[in-house]
């Protein structure tokens, strides 16, 4: 005889995805990883035939037969805008995954995986930046977070590029000097600026390597280098500034209320990146608990979805407990 979720789970970011079938007591039934998704590249058909893998070998996972599932709780990268939302909630349910969709953007999985309620705001800051606020009332605080175009700043790639940026007119003379330029081309064996920029230019050094750029900076930075100090500085301002904007859209910058920080930048737990930013926040917001998130997002998919179906508080302690 087979079971019936009541939830499926899906955590889907730009390098990977994660789903997992959650019984109404919270009990993990099934799980799986799978590839990223990436519908701003590939279409949302390509893209959701990827999840398609991965929620098909959590199925074969099982240690008995998945009926359906009662609710799809998905947060999934490039759900950026509500029409976005609105689109990859209707091709999932048309994918009969679930009788009941709700989708929505990554950086809530990795703010509920973080809070006992739904209740606080997260940074993600990774490749890109991001930040979201919710209320248990539904109410949410978000950002376009789609880049400079949107007003971001940041992230592991816009910290990488801001280094070479200061880098290449260290060494030309048209910026003041910094130890960027000679660090930044030493890590890849080269002997300049110049011959970095035109090893990235023209693929020599792929583009998925320049990631690699941003530990080089708060290197250079905890070294004592002014020009890298100030990048990070920076970071931590734009960091700062989203929290602070969102707890004062939902009404929370006087409270005592959780600011969580997630993504690879913020991870790494960097001294003066972490420093400057509860340096500010303890001005801004000085009731701020603030803490670096460990648990994995596809939790924080799940309990969304159990606070979806009204599941019992020992549901949720449950499948917190198993993601510990």
């Amino acid at each position: 005889m087979g079971v019936t979720p009541w939830v499926l789970a899906i955590d889907a970011g730009n390098s990977k995805s994660d789903v997992a079938f959650v019984g109404e007591d919270g009990s993990v039934l099934a799980s799986a990883r799978g590839p990223g998704f990436q519908p701003q590249r590939v279409g949302v058909g390509a893209a959701l035939d990827a999840l398609d893998s991965a929620v098909r070998a959590a199925l074969a996972s099982a240690d008995r037969p998945i009926d359906g599932v009662r609710h799809v709780s998905a947060c999934l990268a490039g759900a950026d805008f509500p029409s976005e939302e609105a689109e990859l909630a209707a091709a999932l349910h048309a994918r009969a995954w679930g009788r009941t969709v709700e989708v929505r953007n990554d950086t809530f999985a990795i703010l509920r995986a973080g809070v006992d309620e739904p209740r606080g705001v997260a940074v993600v800051c990774g490749a890109g930046i991001n930040c979201v606020g919710m209320l248990p009332d539904g109410r949410t605080a978000r950002f376009p977070s789609v880049g400079r175009i949107s007003g971001d700043w940041g992230g592991g790639s816009g910290l990488a590029e801001e280094a070479m940026w200061f880098a290449a007119r260290a060494e030309d003379r048209r910026g003041e000097p910094t130890e960027l330029a000679r660090a930044l081309p030493a890590h890849f064996g080269l002997g300049s600026v110049y011959a970095l920029v035109e090893a990235l230019h023209l693929g020599r050094i792929p583009a998925g390597r320049r990631h690699e750029l941003t530990p080089v900076l708060f290197a250079t930075s905890a070294a004592g280098d002014p020009v890298a100090r100030s990048v990070v500085e920076r970071q931590a301002e734009e960091v700062v500034a989203l929290a602070t904007v969102a707890l004062d859209r939902l009404g929370l910058a006087d409270e005592e209320v959780p600011v969580l920080l997630g993504g690879s930048v913020l991870a790494a737990r960097h001294p003066q990146l972490d420093g400057r930013i509860a340096e500010l926040l303890a001005v801004r917001a000085p009731k701020a608990a603030v803490r670096v998130v460990t648990e994995p997002p596809v939790l924080g998919a799940a309990l969304l979805g159990l606070d979806h179906v009204g599941a019992a508080e020992e549901a949720r302690a449950r499948v917190r407990a198993h993601y510990a």
